[in-house]
């Protein structure tokens, strides 16, 4: 097994609820939080992770309690950083199966300009994404994300701001795995977060996950008339044209896999410099320092 690959107990098969804590979560009643959580416990007992080679780490928001919530390894960070956290965690124990939990707010606002670096490094970890489209913890501001026009507490006559979209900006910055699914559908929440889990390098998965308190109930009713969820064989994961198509917001939400890339992650490369320095002219200390004295 590659330092890349998730760290599996074979020894004893884990349950959903062994990666439950006895902290509740205490978000709010209908908040789509509650199916990513719970999406993750199925996701990490199909995987069989080991706790102690497993970490949480996220930044500032709603969804960034998730790690208070894994019987794992958590950080909770500051506002915008947990890419970064994650990025040291991954570094320093290569062999810890990272998972980044944020929102919209979280990673597209202050913490933007640390995702296209996570892209491109490659890194293997896996973001997940919470978008609501508004700031839930602080009340109902609009976000990065929030539709034009519409109506917050901080644009009270409608926002005048174009909205990020989290999946197409995956996809331009080069993640190498980029896929889409809803707070709602925890059997397909944890299928995509073991596909992510699963593959080599860095992979983001964008959920929708509705705030029921400040978007209200109308939203559930949009979403389940727009989502498509896609069959195997119905689109092709490895053509860059036809996954950006489908990141698009249109008439239909496509849900599942839109791009996966096979390539080389930041450690495989690593290693391969490594092995090529440590195989190669191994002077000493001495001898070293000799051809830099004059």
């Amino acid at each position: 097994m590659s330092s890349n690959s998730p760290t599996i107990d074979h020894a004893c098969q884990h349950k959903p609820k062994d990666y439950k804590r006895a902290l509740k979560p205490v978000w709010c009643p209908g908040c789509g939080d509650y199916g990513v959580v719970n999406a993750l416990y199925k996701t990490m007992a199909d995987l069989n992770l080991q706790r102690e080679d497993l970490a949480v780490v996220s930044g500032i928001g709603c969804s960034s309690r998730i790690p208070g919530y894994v019987n794992a390894y958590g950080f909770n960070g500051v506002h915008g950083r947990a890419l970064t956290i994650a990025t040291g965690v991954k570094l320093a124990r290569p062999e810890t199966t990272v998972i980044i939990c944020g929102g919209d707010g979280d990673g597209l606002a202050i913490g933007m300009g640390h995702f296209p670096h996570a892209a491109r490094r490659n890194l293997n970890m896996t973001y997940i994404m919470m978008d609501n489209r508004i700031y839930g913890l602080t009340k109902g501001q609009m976000s990065p994300t929030t539709e034009h026009d519409l109506r917050t507490k901080t644009s009270t006559k409608g926002n005048i701001e174009q909205p990020i979209n989290p999946v197409l900006l995956a996809l331009s910055v080069g993640v190498t795995f980029v896929a889409r699914t809803v707070g709602t559908n925890i059997k397909h929440m944890s299928e995509i977060f073991k596909q992510a889990v699963e593959h080599n390098g860095f992979s983001f998965v964008h959920v929708l996950s509705p705030c029921i308190t400040f978007r209200g109930k109308g939203q559930f009713d949009n979403l389940e008339s727009r989502t498509h969820f896609l069959e195997p064989g119905e689109h092709d994961v490895t053509d860059f044209r036809e996954a950006h198509e489908k990141t698009m917001f249109g008439e239909k939400l496509y849900m599942g896999v839109l791009y996966q890339q096979k390539k080389e992650s930041f450690m495989q490369r690593y290693e391969t410099i490594r092995n090529d320095f440590m195989q190669g002219s191994r002077k000493t200390v001495v001898e070293v320092v000799d051809e830099f004295l004059p």
